[in-house]
């Protein structure tokens, strides 16, 4: 009865083990049976195996959805119907009964991408390791073109799964829905999408238990080894530590890196209403490369971002440009690829302007009043709201013409800048007003009155207020006559057609 009952024992600790580790209910069993053999234990093979795992649902619906990414599934690893779970076929592997430790191996790779988010994350050469009620999923990891192979990327917990019969050939065993985690390798792997201890989908693994590792044949190729030394060959291999110069080349793998811990934002300001109110009078605003017009300015969405919440540090930039023309009075000026970089209560807003004479790139176009916000974050997605901007002298310049200099000072208040980061995939973002900018257009008959100097042109102008009409000598080819008499009724604040004008609006310039 002891002999029929030794295989019993035995296939049913290979398919408890296999199944990632209950080494609880088959040690006992083991332990009877190594004291009759000499031998340490034997390695059993596991073969047809598969493992059927999704990552994490969350991010696929974000890579098909926000993203507007793909998956693609290739080499012996499918995808379910309707964006499920992935397959990965052919797995091959031991099973250890004296360690209950167990390696599989599987066949096929996924792979991750999205344009607009800027992401492309590969995961291939699968394999499962396990110990007891302990193991891994380990994977080789290509982030944006940075390769970690053989990583931890995903920690599991056997302590409640027992194994099941999954019927046909070959008695193959089925451990369904093993809890995993993500690790600290994985988390990093992920670009800090997520972070460690994350909750990732549950793992099924199928596995046919199969007969003995064939013996080592590793043992007659000893004798082999004291011939070696004989071989006068040795002495040229010395040469070949020349070859270590090729270090430079894996260097070269983290360039290509994408900012840690940020996935998606937008940064929404509006410049200066009163600018925007005197171009709305004849000429135009318009936006381009994803930034839209809002209520109270312009919307530009998010390019890339280094965020550091604990330390209060923020380097974020932004798609999308503004273009402000008023061909009238020689208007032609256009704000594009934003940065905001913050560091504590401190924080400067820089851009690359335009105009006909060329472009100023990186200019700390304004300084950023951090004191009043919180760079912590709530619900995955720090939320900077309303930030106090002031005019740099670098800013003031870009207004400046050869003949009366900047309407704008060093100090002075600009619209004040919202900022929207989101760390993690999936996270609901603040909602923005989304409709057009009230007032905007070609239509005003100010830009295309008769009289260069007259009230039609001028008088649009200084309504501006605080100067801002000798804005339209910024990038001018108009006669510096026509210029120079806006500026001055501008800035002399002005009386009948300034008051004129506000009354035909029916408001105020800020």
């Amino acid at each position: 009865m002891a002999a029929t009952r030794r295989p019993m024992t035995l296939a049913a600790a290979v398919a408890t083990a296999v199944a990632l580790g209950a080494s609880v209910l088959t040690l006992p069993a083991l332990a009877a049976d190594r004291g009759a053999e000499k031998p340490a234990p034997p390695k059993l093979e596991l073969k047809d195996g598969t493992l059927q795992w999704g990552v994490k649902e969350s991010f696929r619906k974000y890579v098909m959805g926000m993203a507007h990414g793909k998956i693609e599934a290739k080499g012996g690893a499918t995808q379910a119907a309707d964006n499920g779970v992935f397959t990965f076929s052919g797995g091959l592997g031991t099973y250890d009964t004296g360690t209950h430790a167990t390696d599989t191996a599987f066949k096929g790779s996924v792979r991750f991408t999205s344009a607009l988010h800027k992401f492309d994350i590969s995961i291939a050469d699968v394999k499962v390791r396990t110990q007891g009620k302990t193991g891994a999923i380990r994977a080789d990891v290509t982030l944006n073109g940075a390769v970690q192979n053989d990583i931890d990327l995903a920690r599991l917990d056997l302590s409640a799964v027992r194994p099941g019969q999954g019927g046909g050939e070959g008695g193959a065993m089925v451990f369904k829905d093993i809890p995993t985690t993500l690790t600290e390798k994985g988390a990093k792997a992920f670009n800090g999408m997520y972070e460690k201890g994350a909750q990732l989908d549950p793992a099924t693994l199928t596995v046919t238990p199969g007969g003995p590792v064939p013996g080592k044949p590793t043992e007659p190729s000893t004798p082999t080894e004291p011939t070696k030394p004989a071989e006068t060959p040795k002495p040229p291999k010395p040469s070949k530590p020349s070859k270590p110069s090729k270090p430079s080349k894996p260097s070269e793998r983290p360039e290509p890196r994408q900012p840690a811990g940020v996935v998606d934002g937008s940064l929404s300001w509006g410049l200066k209403e009163s600018f925007r109110t005197y171009i709305s009078t004849g000429g135009e605003a318009t936006v381009a490369g994803g930034a839209k017009k809002i209520s109270d300015g312009y919307r530009f969405p998010y390019a890339k971002a280094d965020l550091d919440s604990g330390a209060k540090k923020i380097d974020a930039s932004f798609g999308g440009s503004v273009r402000f023309t008023y061909k009238a009075h020689g208007i032609d000026m256009k704000f594009s690829d934003l940065k905001v970089r913050a560091n504590g209560a401190k924080g400067t807003l820089l851009a690359d302007v335009t105009t006909p004479k060329g472009t100023n790139n990186d200019v700390r176009f304004a300084a950023l009043d951090l004191s009043g916000v919180s760079y912590r974050p709530k619900n995955d997605v720090v939320h900077l709201d309303k930030v106090p901007a002031t005019l740099t002298a670098a800013g003031a310049e870009q207004f400046a013409n050869d003949t009366t200099g900047s309407p704008y000072k060093p100090g002075e208040k600009l619209d004040p800048v919202t900022v929207t980061l989101a760390s993690k995939a999936g996270a609901t973002l603040p909602e923005a007003d989304g409709g057009e900018a009230g007032g905007t257009g070609t239509s005003g008959t100010g830009a295309t009155g008769t009289g260069t100097t007259g009230s039609g042109s001028v008088g649009g102008g200084g309504t501006v207020g605080g100067g801002t009409g000798t804005l339209a000598a910024t990038g001018s080819s108009v006669p510096s006559t026509a210029l120079l008499g806006a500026a001055g009724v501008a800035l002399a604040a002005g009386a009948g057609a300034v008051v004129a004008a506000r009354r035909r609006r029916g408001s105020e310039a800020v």
